[in-house]
């Protein structure tokens, strides 16, 4: 995406690029906040709002995609089970000149369709590096570390079961945290989770996104094609130099993106990985400056000779003052949290639980792997490291919090759902017993975390001190699905 983290001549660089012309205005209007207007009609005080409202809401994400995954479960154990595990496995096909590329719509989903989730994911890791919780190297410290102990310890209770059997690739699955559910869970809770174990969760969920996201780079890629990635790398370069030139367009932007997916897709790379790596090269610093953009919006609104380039002009100013990474991530908030990853929990959460799956399942180690290391693996790794952060003075407890809110919170962590899944479609064949047990006990071992670890932070709030300055203050905003 294009770097806007300079500050070029705003006249002569508005000409060059094709932007409006400058009326006049201060040369200083380099990274600014949006501007944002309300409207009083009615149709937007009694839906728009309400439906904005809705989509801010941190369990909203949550829920739609705990309704994905019960449609595709009912669907799948229903009379239309058939029609169900055929629509997914048509085969779709595309022809872009010499490419042809053909898969079923189960894999379109997983191959596309999350590019979008992985594009968000870098964007709030770019954000929180540059402007969020992450550019505090020292108040990031502990729950990094913390998120380090919840992907090695449960990826160990796994290899306990499978170590050396046919379902040691499955390693990868109990190390993820799925944010939305995870942040919809302390959304539930309301104040009783201090603002300060909010942001230490998110933090460690952050992190562990980037764990999970090496994982499925270096440990789930394919037989690799050095040319195919070649291309890839091309064109990531490509995307720096024309940041470097000022290029502001969004179209070749997005053209290149094109290219990246198609050319990782061949490497063997996972192809979601170019997502994540368009997203970390997307400015997180917006381009003018706030205040001198505010003088601006009033000094036209004055103005009763506007013309259409002054509009024109206006209508940039406003979209320009915010940082790419964080309109981006803004705009596809809403696609991601209610249409992309409840699609791919529709698409991959519909399996039999028959009396026969569950008696497999009980006995399967894959299973068993899976719930120890969500549950067991993510309390002690996460509890236990960040005792030893702490005890050895990196760093302190989230304020207001005692330890078992983090006990609480290492349990809510070990809702693996929505990037468990994801990793056990690599790890495993679809149609493979494997793939079945995996996600029986993704989904079991999901839901005892959350109920578990919602009990425990309850109890912990309880042991709270009453009217503690941070369990009073409003919830942090999601940022992610």
């Amino acid at each position: 995406m294009p770097d806007r983290s300079r500050e070029p001549a705003a006249p002569d660089d508005e000409k060059q690029h094709g932007h409006p012309p400058h009326h006049g205005w201060s040369q200083d209007l380099w990274r600014a906040k949006p501007v944002w207007i309300a409207s009083d009609r009615t149709l937007a005080r009694w839906v728009g709002r309400p439906v904005a409202t809705f989509l801010h809401v941190e369990s909203a994400g949550g829920v739609v995609l705990l309704i994905a995954t019960a449609q595709a479960l009912i669907l799948a154990n229903s009379p239309w089970a058939d029609y169900y595990e055929a629509f997914w496995t048509t085969v779709l096909e595309i022809n872009l000149g010499p490419f042809t590329l053909a898969e079923d719509l189960r894999h379109w989903v997983n191959d596309l369709i999350m590019v979008f989730f992985f594009f968000v994911v870098g964007l709030e890791i770019k954000y929180e590096l540059v402007a969020g919780e992450l550019r505090d190297r020292r108040a990031a410290a502990v729950p990094a570390l913390a998120a380090l102990g919840g992907m090695v310890v449960p990826a160990a209770f796994y290899l306990l079961f499978n170590a050396g059997g046919e379902g040691a690739a499955g390693w990868g699955i109990p190390m993820a945290t799925d944010i939305a559910f995870a942040m919809g869970v302390l959304a539930v809770l309301g104040p009783r989770v201090p603002l300060a174990a909010r942001i230490f969760l998110l933090t460690l969920a952050i992190v562990d996104d980037i764990g999970a996201i090496a994982v499925i780079a270096i440990f789930y890629t394919d037989d690799l094609s050095l040319p195919w990635l070649g291309v890839a790398a091309a064109g990531v370069i490509v995307v720096i130099v024309l940041q470097r030139l000022h290029v502001w367009s969004r179209e070749p932007y997005i053209l290149l993106g094109a290219v990246i997916w198609l050319a990782t897709f061949e490497s063997g790379v996972h192809a979601t990985i170019a997502g994540v790596v368009l997203g970390l090269l997307t400015p997180a610093r917006p381009l003018l400056n706030a205040p001198a953009a505010r003088r601006a919006v009033r000094e036209a609104a004055d103005d009763d000779d506007l013309t259409t380039d002054d509009l024109r002009r206006l209508r940039f100013l406003i979209s320009e003052s915010t940082s790419p990474a964080e309109w981006l991530a803004r705009a596809l908030h809403p696609w991601t949290a209610y249409f992309f990853l409840p699609m791919f929990a529709f698409a991959n959460a519909g399996i039999p639980l028959s009396g026969e799956a569950f008696v497999a399942a009980a006995g399967s180690p894959v299973t068993l792997g899976i719930f120890a290391g969500l549950v067991l693996g993510k309390l002690i790794g996460i509890t236990g490291v960040t005792w030893l952060a702490v005890r050895s003075g990196v760093g302190p407890l989230p304020r207001g919090s005692n330890w078992l809110q983090v006990a609480g919170l290492s349990l809510v962590a070990g809702i693996g759902f929505t990037v468990s899944l994801f990793i056990t479609g690599l790890a495993f064949d679809y149609t493979a017993a494997e793939a079945s047990e995996a996600k029986i006990g993704i989904l079991i071992a999901s839901f005892v975390a959350a109920v578990a670890g919602a009990a425990v932070l309850v109890l912990a709030g309880r042991r709270t001190a009453a009217g503690a300055p941070d369990s009073r203050k409003q919830p942090i905003d999601e940022r992610v699905t």
